[in-house]
């Protein structure tokens, strides 16, 4: 649905862009014409995508290895980028999530959390922000956020409260940054299985089988769906629209509440069980990471 060459001349950074939906978003901009940066922690999996990206599809995708928990990180990296050129766009797609019983949390957790997805997200925004404002450039971002911003996330409050954090942002800086040519938006999407959903946020040998139960339309969403969602909000396709959040969720939210609320039947062997599996994971996430 998209013409040729729609992105050319673009240069978009997406932030936790080396695996699941920032990948897949990178590689539509891409296929589009676009330039682009992929940011995250783990630097040689950010190169192996950029790498994977440009063999299939040619076109330039540069790789960083950035925490966006670290301000100072994150301002070396936007500096870099722009003394090749300004960005146009900016995906903050880079977040974090598990399900816990809130009176369970440590204030670490917690704070775990949200690092990431408010102050990261804020972090990023801002150092690209004032770099177009001062340059005379427009610009677009896209925030990845949930459907929970709108009626709560229960077992999630951590990752709730710090997107509807960056739901708040989006609106406040549409409204105050919008004389400068800049929008933002932000899409909260339903379920899309991906490697990284699995190993947090399910208990489940099928991922997506509570969602094809109580979803209207009786199934998950598509990286496909999301990929063409993105590319017309980072488009310039309808300029004016900024401040905006859309949900893409097969109307679950609307239907069901589309969060974990279905956990309140679980008892102490159930999350002491999810707790063990959350510990397991974290513990072959640090191997891997050496």
């Amino acid at each position: 649905m998209f013409q040729s060459g729609l992105f050319s001349g673009k240069k978009i950074l997406v932030t936790g862009g080396g695996t699941g939906l920032g990948r897949a978003m990178a590689e539509r901009f891409l296929s589009l014409g676009a330039e682009v940066a992929i940011c995250g922690r783990r630097k040689a999996l950010c190169d192996a995508t950029a790498q994977a990206l440009m063999a299939a599809q040619g076109g330039v995708v540069k790789a960083y290895g950035v925490d966006i928990r670290d301000a100072a990180s994150v301002e070396a990296m936007v500096a870099d980028i722009f003394a090749e050129g300004p960005l146009t766009g900016l995906v903050n797609n880079a977040a974090g999530n598990f399900i816990s019983r809130t009176e369970d949390l440590s204030t670490r957790a917690f704070d775990a959390i949200a690092s990431i997805v408010m102050h990261g997200t804020f972090y990023v925004t801002q150092a690209v922000g004032k770099r177009w404002i001062k340059g005379g450039h427009p610009g677009s971002v896209l925030s990845i956020t949930v459907t929970w911003t709108r009626n709560g996330g229960p077992f999630t409050t951590s990752s709730a409260m710090s997107k509807s954090a960056i739901q708040a942002m989006t609106m406040s800086l549409a409204a105050e940054w919008g004389r400068y040519g800049i929008r933002l938006n932000a899409i909260a999407p339903g379920l899309i299985p991906t490697e990284g959903m699995s190993k947090v946020l399910s208990y489940s040998p099928d991922p997506g089988a509570a969602t094809r139960d109580n979803n209207p339309q009786g199934r998950v969403g598509t990286m496909a769906e999301l990929q063409n969602l993105a590319a017309f909000l980072m488009s310039d396709g309808c300029n004016w629209l900024s401040g905006e959040t859309i949900a893409m969720d097969g109307a679950q939210a609307l239907a069901t509440g589309g969060n974990f609320y279905r956990l309140r039947s679980w008892g102490d062997a159930e999350w002491l069980a999810a707790r063990a599996k959350d510990e397991a994971q974290n513990a072959r996430d640090r191997a891997a990471r050496g």
